[in-house]
């Protein structure tokens, strides 16, 4: 190429990038053809939020999925790799009302934005199946699909406890309250009961368990967290009797071994016992009021203060009625797992301890882990682990499950409790009380009660004309979008004015992208030729409620007959981070954060570009806007270009581990781009001449990045990459070389794909990188026919000699006797003794 003055000495990222993205949209080089006969390649990645710019971390995600995609293409696969958006939620939300703009055009703008970056990055993406959430053509089917779930009993409606934000004014998922407050207006939350639209999730509990067990390409991490997430649990349901009375309260218990250290019942403030004596108590009503203000996550409440409030009523001990246990109202039981009552053990429940020590109630040892059994308990730590049972009688002695098993079983004979399974996972309380969300296809008629509404009526569109001056859901306030006839009746009714959580948006979206008919959600029959997904990637943090809810829907879907594919992904992958060390300065005793353009590196200290002060260097940490460790991947694709910031993210860390930015790791990225350009400036179709150690490092290492690839292994890709660039430099001009140069070029086109098409279209190749062949390997070459010899004298290594593998005995002797080098270190001296490992040495004893 560089014979050529057409052609520039540099690489010219700010020319070829834009240039190459044209022809791939002209040509719609990566459109997914339904009608393929190829074999199929389903790659996605988890589609983003639109909130306005995109950042490292996408960059970093749809890199690997996009190198994957480019590959699969390569292999002769058909590959779908779309993109979408999720677009429906509450920062729209709060930018209607902090800015005064509707929620749909700040979306709108923002898609605008994100899609304009990721087409200045390259990726190979197939926009004509580009969805957004918030599109009435996608969630017009989202509704279908839920009106279907409906008729087949998935869906339900019922009254029930809810956490209640009093100034956004709208129910909050338990993992947006935190500390008991809500995650965006800061106020204390409120426990409320509201009816709500629910999920039965919970039918498929077993199900999604079992399903685990054959996604065997998930992380080992994210399968667990799901498990327990679902939370099957073996225990007992028993009946602790009032004192003197045959009523009493249903306790369910996962440690029926620890019976004989209890020390006191205690149940929810929503128990029904507990409402009925609030009824005449001023004092529990107002203790009542105050749990529902707390936190209501199993994780809030492990941490909070443990209170309660004794109601002046005891319960029997059912192993002996003599035994008295005071019965409380406590703010750490939760009314929705189990009965809503727990019995208390607290040298084996940290909760209980933490309760027991507060309200100075007895501490039993019934498990012993070594040589200390007696019944005294002391510390502030609960044993929680294996052991053998103590001071519990007849149990005196068995292991924990053989005393769990002797205790049901003796339950069941006296009949006073039985044996049952339970499960952490509750029902999917799908309502929100929001605007900028799914409609609920649903109407409320004063005659004919909740009526669906026909699906010839779909979608249910939200209405454009809203009002965010008041806080609340805008929809309760609308003048005419809520008032419509009843589909059954005709006579005057009301729509639903709550919104789908938006988890229900993202829990089908891969069934869309696959198949996009205008009259239905999915043609079943084009889903079944590409789901599953054959390779997912995003972050750990959706390892358990959008990976849940969406295997949920797929069965769910499964199970009503829709689809055949139960399981969505059907290989997962959760990318690492990408980290920044951090700028600060202390300035009235608080640190102010300065962005890394704000400040010049010099050794190993940071000064302000602005006073040229120094600035304390922090941690490498997750980039955050707070901190401002942020780097703006549109400066960065202005400064070295799409393939450098493509390259930086494959190279270095492991996929699965953070990585951390660093200008120098850039500026070196940038730099090997423009090496391999000028080493492909060096390709000569008319050299002769072979080299056959190169031709087999060539095809080795096509072999070992083809593997890396597949096993998402970017890092390792890279660095064999770097070595065969390194061979091939150092080569003499041959035939092979020029080979070597071609096989580099098609090795790196998935991943720095402007900078293959300049050089393909530069060494005069037929059509573009992009629909190019993943290079052949000869199947000889990927075997070492060749060792290398070392021969020793006395040991000592003196020369070495590469021969043909399995050379005999007698031909590694006399090679090792023609070495200038080892008749220097004889000098003369008689060889005594000839030690021969076959391929590896020869050692010559004087």
């Amino acid at each position: 190429m560089t014979d050529s003055p057409a052609v520039p000495v540099r690489f010219d990222p700010a020319a070829a990038d834009p240039r190459w993205q044209a022809v791939w949209d002209e040509r719609q080089s990566f459109r997914a053809d339904d009608a393929s006969t190829k074999p199929r390649s389903y790659v996605l990645e988890m589609f983003p939020y639109p909130s306005g710019r995109i950042h490292i971390g996408h960059v970093r995600n749809y890199t690997m999925g996009d190198v994957l995609a480019r590959y699969k293409r390569m292999t002769g696969h058909e590959v779908l790799h779309p993109m979408g958006w999720d677009a429906f939620g509450m920062p729209a939300e709060n930018a209607a009302m902090e800015k005064g703009v509707h929620p749909g055009g700040w979306t709108r703008e923002n898609i605008a934005n994100m899609k304009a970056q990721l087409k200045r990055l390259g990726f190979a993406l197939d926009w004509s199946r580009e969805l957004a959430t918030c599109d009435p053509k996608y969630y017009g089917h989202e509704q279908a699909l839920f009106l279907d779930m409906y008729k087949a009993g998935l869906v339900y409606r019922k009254e029930s406890a809810v956490n209640w934000d009093p100034v956004d004014m709208t129910v909050l998922a338990n993992e947006q309250v935190i500390d008991g407050k809500g995650w965006r207006s800061g106020a204390v939350v409120e426990k409320r009961k509201l009816n709500q639209w629910f999920l039965r999730i919970t039918q498929f509990a077993d199900e999604l368990i079992e399903g685990l067990g054959s996604l065997d390409t998930w992380p080992e991490k994210v399968r667990l967290m799901q498990e327990n997430w679902i939370g099957k649990s073996q225990g007992l349901r028993a009946t602790f009797r009032f004192v003197d009375s045959s009523d009493g309260i249903e306790v369910y218990t996962t440690r029926p071994d620890t019976l004989f250290g209890a020390s006191f019942v205690a149940i929810a403030a929503d128990h029904p016992f507990a409402q009925e004596i609030a009824a005449t108590s001023p004092e529990l009503a107002a203790f009542i009021a105050d749990c529902k203000q707390g936190g209501t996550t199993a994780a809030e409440l492990e941490t909070a203060e443990k209170k309660g409030f004794f109601t002046g009523y005891s319960v029997e001990h059912p192993l002996k009625k003599a035994w008295h246990l005071p019965v409380y109202v406590a703010n750490f039981v939760l009314m929705d797992y189990g009965t809503g009552a727990v019995f208390g053990c607290p040298a084996h429940d940290q909760r209980d301890l933490d309760f027991a020590r507060k309200y100075d109630l007895p501490v039993t040892r019934v498990v012993a882990e070594g040589d200390e059994t007696s019944a005294a308990f002391r510390g502030d730590e609960a044993y929680t682990g294996p052991g053998r049972i103590v001071n519990s009688e007849w149990l005196d002695g068995m292991s924990v499950d053989a005393a769990k098993a002797d205790v049901i079983a003796k339950a069941e004979h006296d009949g006073w409790g039985q044996a049952e399974t339970q499960y952490r996972l509750r029902d999917w309380g799908v309502s929100r009380q929001r605007y900028w969300g799914t409609p609920i296809p649903f109407v409320h008629c004063g005659a004919c009660g909740v009526v669906p509404v026909p699906k010839s009526q779909l979608p249910v569109v939200l209405p454009e004309d809203v009002d965010f001056s008041v806080p609340g859901n805008p929809l309760l306030r609308h003048p005419t979008w809520r008032h419509v006839p009843c589909p059954k009746c005709g006579e005057p009714a009301e729509r639903e004015t709550d919104t789908l959580d938006t988890f229900a948006d993202s829990s089908w979206y891969f069934l869309r992208f696959a198949s996009q008919p205008g009259d239905a959600p999915f043609d079943p029959e084009v889903v079944k030729k590409w789901l599953p997904v054959e390779q997912y990637i995003g972050g750990i943090e959706h390892a358990i409620l959008h990976l849940l809810y969406a295997r949920f829907w797929t069965r769910a879907l499964a199970h009503i007959g829709l689809i055949e594919v139960k399981e969505p992904f059907a290989s997962l992958f959760t990318q690492g981070m990408v980290t920044h060390e951090t700028y600060s300065r202390d300035e009235d005793g608080r640190p102010v954060y300065f962005s890394p353009d704000e400040v010049v590196r010099g050794g190993d200290g940071a000064t302000l570009k602005a006073d040229g002060q120094p600035v304390e260097i922090g941690k490498v940490i997750k980039m955050s806007k707070s901190k401002k460790n942020v780097v703006d991947p549109d400066d960065i694709i202005a400064q070295y270009g799409a393939d450098a910031v493509r390259w930086f993210m494959l190279s270095d860390s492991p996929p699965e581990r953070d990585l951390p930015w660093s200008e120098a790791g850039i500026e070196g990225c940038a730099r090997f781009v423009q090496r391999l350009w000028r080493l492909f400036g060096q390709h000569d179709a008319a050299a002769s001449g072979e080299d056959k150690a190169l031709d087999r490092k060539r095809d080795q290492t096509v072999a070992a990045v083809a593997a890396d690839i597949e096993a998402l292994g970017f890092n390792k890709a890279v660095a064999r990459i770097y070595e065969l660039t390194s061979a091939t430099e150092k080569a003499a001009p041959t035939a092979s070389r020029s080979a070597a140069i071609r096989t580099l070029l098609l090795l790196v086109a998935p991943m720095m794909p402007h900078l293959a098409e300049e050089a393909y279209a530069s060494m005069g190749l037929t059509g573009i990188a992009a629909d190019a062949v993943w290079p052949p390997v000869d199947p000889a070459l990927l075997v070492e026919d060749e060792v290398t010899i070392a021969i020793q004298v006395l040991g000592k290594l003196r020369d070495t000699v590469t021969v043909a593998k399995g050379l005999p005995r007698d031909e590694l002797e006399a090679l090792a006797l023609a070495s200038d080098k080892v008749q220097r270190a004889l000098d003369g001296k008689e060889i005594k003794k000839v030690i021969v490992v076959p391929d590896r040495l020869v050692n010559l004893v004087a």
